[in-house]
């Protein structure tokens, strides 16, 4: 029996690079698949902020275009 009782018995096999690539990949495919499933809400988050900037400017520069408008009179004599 082990002295230590947190030391196993045996000694674990040495790991090799296959075993670091499979779980690289393993782990690249979470990833992968978190990262398409947030991607098409976001596309269509920022295709609704810029919609919502440019009408937002053209509103506000449209008011500002009324407050300056110069008022021509003309009348005939």
């Amino acid at each position: 029996m082990n002295a230590n009782p947190k030391t196993p018995d045996k000694q674990a096999p040495p790991i090799t690079r296959a075993d670091i690539e499979a779980k690289f990949n393993e782990l690249r495919g979470e990833v992968d698949q978190t990262t398409e499933a947030a991607k098409t809400p976001t596309i269509g988050i920022a295709i609704g902020l810029a919609v919502l900037t440019v009408v937002v400017a053209y509103w506000l520069g449209k008011r500002k275009g009324k407050r300056r408008q110069t008022v021509l009179e003309i009348r005939r004599i």
